[in-house]
């Protein structure tokens, strides 16, 4: 399994997914601001995983903390990780767990020890992690139904376990039933301008032995067109209570081309990517990123010089071109926002 993201003896480690698929190698974080700066370079990325990130960089942060001033810098540290990705509900989510559990600790006590605190937000942590794994894997044994054997699976952006604690949403699915025996193949979208399917996804499936092609971005139409798609599976970055997704940029043409094309458009994310107090996907905040990315390629410049660029990083799919929402608890289907609240 891919180590993502660990906790060693004080410091966060994560693999520099800006280096792959030419180098594998590893940052260490001894500072929750150098955790902070990792998930804002995109070092670290994929909303399950920054939201384990955020957690083990605020027990970073209190376990560097002076006993005195340790509830002050807590939520101080608190804010700072809610700024970094607005989309991405998985970091709140796992802010607000932080946050309870440092509650909970000084109000089990008035004479709380500093030692005691610090070693519960490393607990939690862990817990956040190791819970993600867990719902992964979950999420497999669901998912891996909707797949059949000889089926051919587009897939977008990166939502495999680069992007989780260790094994993947949408590409989870996918291993669960490749480990399973069946023989599929996987078509990755590059995904510009960062192109994580190009970089990252397929790094994964080729070091994980999943046949898989490469196309780019604008050709999944003319594949679904031509019957070379069997289904659409795709990662979340947040899920508004009626069903309606945020997630990378292009998952909302895909999901159109596919409703055009009559092929199924699952969405894989743990419960933790639903976000209750959003009613629907035109409520959602959107992350704009620099235009450097797109006008940029390694640095190398591809457009004209002074041009500009928009460059928003996730659209919204509306629920009406999704089939089914796969969860750890299950999977949701159409009514989406029964669904939804039954489910929570």
């Amino acid at each position: 399994m891919i180590k993502t993201i660990s906790w060693d003896r004080g410091t966060v480690v994560m693999i520099d997914q800006k280096a792959l698929p030419h180098e594998e190698r590893y940052v260490t974080c001894r500072k929750y601001e150098e955790v902070i700066a990792a998930i804002n370079d995109m070092t670290i990325r994929g909303a399950p995983a920054v939201g384990i990130a955020a957690a083990m960089g605020i027990a970073l942060g209190v376990l560097n903390s002076p006993e005195k001033q340790m509830k002050e810098n807590f939520y101080s540290i608190c804010d700072a990780f809610s700024r970094t990705r607005p989309t991405a509900v998985n970091l709140f989510w796992a802010i607000d767990r932080m946050k309870s559990r440092f509650e909970k600790e000084f109000a089990s006590t008035p004479h709380i020890k500093a030692d005691t605190v610090k070693k519960a937000l490393t607990e939690e942590a862990l817990y956040i992690h190791e819970k993600d794994i867990r719902a992964n894997r979950q999420m497999g044994v669901h998912g891996k139904h909707l797949i059949e054997d000889g089926n051919t699976i587009l897939t977008h952006c990166n939502a495999g376990a680069l992007a989780t604690g260790g094994y993947g949403t949408a590409l989870g699915v996918i291993r669960a039933a490749h480990e399973e025996g069946k023989k599929i193949h996987v078509l990755v979208d590059e995904t510009r301008p960062l192109l994580q399917g190009a970089r990252l996804t397929a790094w994964e499936m080729k070091n994980e032995g999943i046949p898989a092609t490469l196309i780019i971005d604008s050709m999944a139409g003319s594949f679904m067109k031509r019957g070379m798609v069997d289904l659409v599976m795709v990662g979340a970055d947040r899920i508004a209570a009626n069903g309606d997704v945020a997630n990378k940029i292009g998952t909302y043409s895909l999901a159109v081309l596919a409703r055009e094309n009559g092929i199924p458009f699952y969405v894989v994310a743990p419960i933790s990517t639903i976000d209750h107090h959003t009613r629907t996907g035109n409520e959602m905040p959107l992350e704009e990123r620099s235009g450097e990315e797109v006008l940029e390629f390694h640095g190398t410049q591809i457009a004209p010089e002074g041009f500009n660029a928009h460059n928003p990083s996730f659209d919204v799919t509306p629920k009406r071109y999704i089939t089914a929402i796969i969860t750890e608890k299950g999977i949701i289907t159409a009514p989406f926002g029964k669904g939804i609240k039954d489910l929570a």
